[in-house]
């Protein structure tokens, strides 16, 4: 089921809201389901946690504007109905998603989701995430997922939808941290180091890590995640 929400409530008092997008290249293959650890041990760390499905590539909508249009009503739903603090944490394609909604104010006018004005977020979290579609596109990356992901791939689109074009020249004080393993064989870790470049986001590198392990509570890598969530949400 796409365009709904999951939540889980806090253990105790609420450390604020983290709002997972899951990733799969933006395919429809892939849900929100393997997310579902990660909000449960984030609920039981003391936050609450929700976990956004939005219509994927070979899905009726999905792609662009149906994506972004998702992601951004499921984001502007939670600020609304949840009054906490907010950092919004995606893996892989989660990651473009989650960087994107964090930069919609630099949507151009008429673009999907466009803001007028940065949302009110304390931050977000990209986890391996595809921040460059140039070079996710170059690369061929997953087999073309990119090129499925947004047929058309022009210039005007990619002002829209691309994260190295948002941020570039800075994010203007916004909280953005980038995790990132050295090991990931999914998404290079060059496509965050080019992000981290253009936008002065804080890349903090693992090494020895694969694309999977940050979003496994029982992975080495799951206590930097949570460092970020704290670091981002105070």
């Amino acid at each position: 089921m796409e365009q709904v929400v999951d939540l889980w409530q806090a253990a105790g008092e609420s450390r604020g809201l983290v709002v997972v997008l899951h990733g799969g290249y933006w395919r429809a293959r892939y849900d929100r389901g393997y997310t579902y650890s990660m909000c449960v041990a984030l609920a039981a760390e003391g936050y609450t946690a929700a976990t956004v499905e939005y219509r994927r590539a070979g899905q009726p909508g999905g792609g662009r504007p149906g994506t972004f249009e998702d992601v951004a009503a499921a984001v502007d739903l939670l600020a609304a109905q949840v009054p906490e603090p907010m950092v919004l944490l995606g893996h892989s394609a989660g990651g473009h998603l989650a960087v994107w909604a964090a930069l919609r104010d630099r949507v151009p006018a008429g673009g999907p989701g466009r803001l007028s004005a940065p949302p009110a977020l304390a931050g977000a979290i990209a986890l391996g995430g595809v921040l460059d579609l140039d070079a996710a596109l170059k690369l061929n990356l997953d087999d073309g997922a990119a090129a499925e992901f947004l047929p058309d791939h022009s210039e005007p689109v990619l002002a829209e939808t691309d994260p190295v074009r948002l941020a570039a020249g800075g994010v203007g004080g916004r909280r953005l941290i980038l995790l990132h393993g050295d090991a990931d064989e999914q998404v290079p870790i060059a496509l965050s180091r080019t992000f981290a470049a253009v936008s002065g986001a804080d890349l903090r590198e693992l090494p020895g890590i694969g694309h999977f392990e940050p979003v496994d509570p029982l992975s080495t890598a799951w206590p930097k995640v949570t460092r970020a969530v704290a670091d981002v949400l105070g």
